[in-house]
């Protein structure tokens, strides 16, 4: 594993920040953290990149101590804050210059090309920007530094659409060149697009961890019926969840393949019939009911 984490645990005073923590990320895997404001994404990141020290627990990116061999993590390592903080005197060009100084090994052509990619003004001073350009400043400064593990912190903050796109067209590219990435975010539909597996958090604890390509193969069908639901068959025993209704109104639930699924649905009396993917956003509410 390129990133483990074994009861990681962070307190200040009476507050939990993060409770128990055990959890793994592959090497060349977008991994993504989920969670509201307050359920402890931040400061896992923080931990991982030895910021700040542990109450308990470990964590090690690519077997390296994050607490005793934070410096040496932190080469491996291009981060993006949720906060992006920027020399504000600078022109963008500068600031990708300097970024790609500090690090040994940096192609500052690279940082350009991005800069081009998310249509950013490298002329423009850091103190004239908008919020969204300082935002592709600093995905700019991440994305182009070659280290083998990003960690991107609400990276599609303050971006418009087309944007947004790019920059996943970019972490794609960054995991087939066999980088691995944590991808932090509350935009749902972006994590569910990019991630190879996710983390949800609440109140500082991980409650579940989702393999994306078992959850892609999940869907909910809502259907109205003219009759009575014909028996399942033997064949699809245990695979469905069923529930209905008194109006004629069925829901299907299934994490298999549909298509064993459409001969038996072929000879129910339909009046409507929809057929949707489970989506990640189920189950997130559904972590968050509990």
């Amino acid at each position: 594993m390129y990133v483990q984490t074994h009861s990681l645990s962070k307190r200040y005073s009476k507050v939990t920040a993060l409770d128990d923590c055990t959890l793994n990320v592959n090497q060349g895997e977008v991994f993504g953290l989920l969670g509201p404001n307050g359920s402890g994404k931040t400061t896992l990141l923080r931990l991982l990149l030895g910021l700040i020290r542990p109450t308990a627990g470990t964590a090690t990116i690519d077997g390296l101590d994050c607490c005793k061999q934070s410096l040496d993590v932190r080469r491996r390592v291009a981060y993006l804050p949720g906060e992006v903080r920027l020399f504000r005197g600078m022109r963008a060009s500068q600031v990708l210059d300097f970024f790609a100084q500090i690090r040994t090994q940096q192609n500052v052509a690279h940082f350009h090309q991005c800069a081009d990619r998310l249509n950013l003004n490298l002329a423009r001073r850091v103190t004239h920007m908008s919020t969204g350009m300082r935002q592709k400043l600093g995905l700019c400064a991440t994305l182009a530094t070659n280290t083998p593990l990003i960690v991107l912190d609400e990276p599609t903050s303050h971006l418009d659409p087309s944007v947004r796109h790019e920059v996943i067209t970019v972490i794609r590219e960054a995991q087939k060149a066999g980088r691995t990435i944590i991808f932090s975010s509350h935009v749902l539909s972006e994590v569910e697009e990019v991630c190879d597996r996710v983390v949800i958090l609440r109140q500082g604890q991980l409650v579940l961890t989702q393999v994306m390509s078992a959850l892609k193969r999940q869907h909910r069908i809502s259907a109205r019926l003219l009759g009575p639901l014909t028996p399942v068959p033997e064949s699809l025993n245990g695979r469905l969840n069923i529930r209905q209704e008194s109006d004629g109104r069925v829901t299907i639930e299934t994490s298999e393949e549909l298509a064993p699924l459409f001969g038996w649905l072929s000879t129910l009396p339909l009046a409507e019939v929809q057929i949707q993917p489970t989506g990640l956003r189920a189950v997130y509410e559904q972590c968050h009911r509990k």
